[in-house]
């Protein structure tokens, strides 16, 4: 039987020692420690011995976790620059007003956050007062993704330093009647403050990656020099527990991302009670970042706490920390001194001896008050300490009390979360602790008052000095003028206006050859930015690879296995294509990083990102909102789309509703174009008003969602005549008649009009054929490039009669005089074409892949859910029956003719 003690074999067993003795010694020392010193020491010094070895460059597996105690010791902390004294003031200030703010909105029953800002308010200060750069910086400043919870602290300085007023703060969360603060970081509500939306939680901490991923990018490619921008990345240890949170690690530290610094605000509690009751989640978070390759500074104690670290010499205080879980940390928080000598010093007699050399004040000081995020000192020492540090991304673990400042009933309170207020008597206790020269008589009819030390005051000339060095105010958005970029040359739309003839060509394939073309404009094609999570040769974006190379801050220092072939795999440093694996969240990172360029670098990007349209709005339509919330622009194309198309491959690729997604986001422009000549005129169209000259009243900060296909088919010329561009571009044109597609109908024939969408045009076009060869119909085909913007416009024109306008729906306009019912159908459910009906004159009908999705052929699949055009042709006769236009019993035979 196997001794469970015995040593167990590893990877190092595998290898021959080369001198048996010397290791046998160096394993005897080790015992012999254990067996004098404690198995305490003997860990003590395998860490540090480990910590030398990685100092040294020998290469060896990390240390995962650390002591729980500082980084940094305070013997080796810097100095704080400027004046500390004038810094506390302030950051006195902003927390009143916070907590002012959101207390008497309130009243309103509007609610607010109050406990996180009191808790992470030096880690804010200390980085608008020494490291956060602004626009008039190099470069283009710092970005800073703050956390949502935190935003009235962020206001509380912005009226400070003379950008908001009293008037702003008393909107806080009501943005309606204007001069309204958004609740949390929103560029959409607040476009001149804030640069980037941060809730939902857990997308702040990925797209900070990408952005600071995206920084280098630009600067690779010679775009523009942003290598002195930081990105700094402000979350909660509540907020780690997020996928996304975590999700993009492993690719800041591959790409040596140090130009990226998260801060943690470690006060151990997240909405309803602790983040790791029966653990700690410093800990948990340090080994996380530490095995993704990430440098880590943990920042936990205040300098009360120095002298106990002097007094420990067993190591008894340093263990009796690491043991201590979090829960019973808040605990300590809210007991007296009495207590924690009990039930943290009593546990081990070393502990004990030491709490009798410290006096309850010293034991409360430590365990209520001092902790290293409250400490400007500390948070500084992280600070510089990463921004110096190269080769890798820094994550900083700040513990700090969350509500500090707040008083005992709000400090380490699990309902803290839920508190939106504090009383008088509170906030007067608040006062005198931050010594702030409010008077009593302040406090009207019991309202709390805003505080202010006045314009020119030494602390808001000393913010306004700090900030000046650095750079401007930050937070801070800006727009930019920026020159309308030009359009490319007609030529490369225009190929597509004669059709492919005899050759079938799949949507996808149309879209990825217009690409092709357009990123070798002169003027605009290098501010193409081609992202594909991993699908790229699915898509047919290969031949791209040589061409355009695909990002990689190491260039590509291997041989490609398939160099000799025309479309070999290329990688370079200033590659153009982010080729991202198989990450539709880190794809649609990349998307808002690039996307929103513009204003961030004042550099228009245009970036396309291409995917598998059932893993877009299903997958990542928390994202998609994060890039309408921060204005984005560009193009994202769901190939493969629909719930037919794919053959094969089944439920889980068979996409029937992403328009209906799509449509809910108010700022997707969704197109499901059926030809190749469509999508060159929305694509035109969608270059224009994001980056071209914008017509009166037009909003530019939208983007583009483009379904295309993979079914090849024969593409048709475009038609002639006036507004065929105008229809494509507003959602809906005649393709054709019965008349002008050759098909023979009597001149008295019943008549009926068919929309289609997509690859379902085809199937309209079949039918058409059918009604008229067998059934003696007349049907008008109709391209319904767009059913949302169909739709947008209709409500517009609702909204404009109750204004007392007059205005007409275009859809109504299009269709008007059209003889017959209307009967539309998409490759998705019958939600997305019934987007439009209430604003059709006619009868409407419409059919739709309702339902789970199946593996099966095209033309299987297609009869299963009913849309293929046997189907429609029954679907039409029945319209038309029901109008008394057909016999009754044409429905019936055609049912039986065509097997349905």
């Amino acid at each position: 039987m196997t001794d469970p003690n015995a040593i167990q074999p590893s990877a190092l067993d595998q290898l021959p020692d080369r001198d048996p003795e010397e290791t046998a010694e160096w394993q005897a020392s080790l015992d012999a420690v254990a067996r004098e010193a404690g198995p305490h020491r003997a860990a003590y010094l395998m860490r540090r011995t480990l910590e030398r070895a990685e100092a040294g460059g020998i290469a060896l597996p990390k240390l995962l976790e650390t002591d729980y105690v500082n980084t940094i010791p305070t013997s080796a902390e810097p100095g704080l620059p400027g004046d500390p004294e004038m810094e506390a003031r302030i950051t006195a200030w902003n927390r009143w007003n916070a907590a002012a703010m959101v207390t008497r909105g309130a009243k309103h029953g509007v609610g607010g956050h109050i406990a996180t800002f009191a808790s992470a308010a030096w880690l804010y200060e200390t980085g608008f007062n020494h490291f956060f750069k602004g626009k008039e910086a190099d470069g283009s400043g710092d970005q800073l993704y703050i956390q949502g919870h935190a935003s009235p602290g962020i206001y509380a300085r912005a009226f400070l330093d003379g950008r908001l007023d009293e008037h702003h703060l008393d909107n806080f969360r009501q943005e309606a009647g204007g001069n309204g603060l958004p609740s949390y970081p929103h560029p959409r509500r607040l476009p001149w403050l804030w640069e980037f939306p941060t809730v939902s939680m857990g997308l702040g901490p990925l797209s900070a990656i990408y952005q600071a991923r995206f920084n280098r990018y630009l600067t690779n490619r010679s775009i523009k020099d942003v290598s002195a921008s930081h990105v700094w990345a402000f979350l909660g240890d509540g907020e780690m527990d997020e996928p996304e949170s975590t999700a993009a690690l492993a690719l800041a530290a591959r790409e040596e991302l140090d130009n990226l610094t998260f801060v943690i605000n470690c006060n151990l509690q997240r909405l309803d009670g602790p983040v790791r009751a029966n653990f700690k989640i410093v800990q948990e978070l340090e080994a996380q970042f530490r095995g993704a390759g990430w440098n880590v500074v943990k920042t936990l104690w205040g300098t009360a706490w120095d002298e106990l670290f002097a007094l420990d010499t067993t190591g008894a205080l340093v263990r009796r920390l690491r043991e201590v879980p979090d829960a019973q940390i808040q605990t300590y928080q809210t007991r007296d001194a009495a207590y924690i000598r009990q039930d943290f010093f009593g546990k081990d007699p070393a502990l004990a001896e030491m709490a009798k050399l410290l006096s309850d004040d010293k034991i409360l000081e430590c365990f209520h008050l001092s902790r290293g995020g409250h400490e400007a000192r500390k948070v500084y020492a992280a600070y510089k300490a990463a921004v110096e540090h190269k080769g890798a991304p820094t994550v900083i673990l700040a513990q700090t009390v969350k509500g500090h400042t707040l008083g005992e009933g709000f400090a380490s309170k699990n309902a803290n979360h839920q508190m939106k207020k504090l009383t008088v008597d509170e906030f007067k206790t608040m006062r005198d602790l931050l010594e702030l020269p409010i008077k009593d008589s302040d406090f009207t009819d019991g309202v709390v008052p805003y505080g202010h030390p006045g314009a020119d005051s030494p602390e808001v000339r000393y913010l306004q000095e700090r900030r000046a060095a650095l750079g401007g105010p930050a937070p801070a958005r800006r727009t930019h003028a920026l020159p309308a970029l030009p359009a490319p040359a007609e030529k490369a739309f225009a190929s597509f206006d004669k059709g492919s003839g005899s050759q079938n060509v799949a949507t996808t394939m149309a879209f990825v050859r217009l690409v092709k073309d357009l990123v070798r404009d002169k003027e605009t094609g290098k501010r193409w930015v081609p992202i594909v999570p991993d699908e790229a040769r699915t898509f047919g974006m290969e031949s791209l690879f040589p061409s355009l190379g695909i990002y990689s801050p190491k260039g590509q220092t291997y041989e490609p296995v398939d160099r000799d072939q025309l479309m070999y795999y290329k990688e370079a440093k200033n590659g153009q294509i982010l080729n991202e694996g198989i990450t539709e969240a880190g794809s649609m990172a990349d998307f808002i990083a690039a996307s929103t360029a513009y204003a961030t670098h004042g550099e228009a990007m245009i970036p396309f990102y291409i995917f598998y349209s059932m893993f877009g709005w299903q997958r990542t339509a928390d994202q998609m909102w994060q890039l309408g919330d921060q204005l984005g622009r560009g193009f994202l194309v769901g190939a493969t789309a629909g719930r037919t198309t794919l053959t094969g491959e089944g439920l889980q690729h068979a996409d029937g509703h992403s328009p209906v997604i799509a449509a809910t986001n108010p700022a997707a422009l969704t197109y499901d174009p059926a030809f190749a000549y469509e999508i060159a005129v929305i694509v035109r169209e969608g270059l224009r008003r994001m980056y071209g000259e914008a017509k009166p009243g037009e909003d530019q900060n939208v983007f583009y969602y483009l379904t295309v296909y993979n079914e090849p088919l024969p593409q048709p010329a475009k038609p002639q005549g006036l507004g065929i561009d105008e229809g494509i571009v507003k959602g809906l044109y005649r393709f054709n008649t019965a008349e002008s597609a050759g098909v023979t109908v009597a001149a008295n024939a019943p008549r009926i009009q068919l929309l289609g969408s997509g690859t379902a045009i085809h199937w309209a076009v079949e039918a058409q054929r059918l009604l008229a060869e067998e059934w003696g119909v007349a049907a008008d085909v109709w391209s319904a490039t767009s059913w949302s913007e169909l739709r947008r416009d209709a409500m517009e024109a609702d909204a404009a009669l109750l204004r007392g306008e007059e205005r007409v729906p275009y859809v109504r306009q299009a269709l008007q005089g059209a003889e017959g019912p209307v009967l539309a159908v998409s490759d998705y459910m019958r939600q997305v074409p019934d987007q439009i009906a209430q604003w059709v004159e006619q009868d409407w009908s419409s059919l739709g892949a309702d339902g789970f999705g199946l593996s099966d052929t095209r033309e299987a699949a297609r009869r299963h859910f009913g849309v293929d055009a046997p189907s429609i042709v029954v679907a039409a006769l029945a319209q038309l029956a029901r109008r008394g236009e057909v016999k009754a019993t044409a429905v019936k035979e055609a049912r039986e003719k065509y097997g349905l």
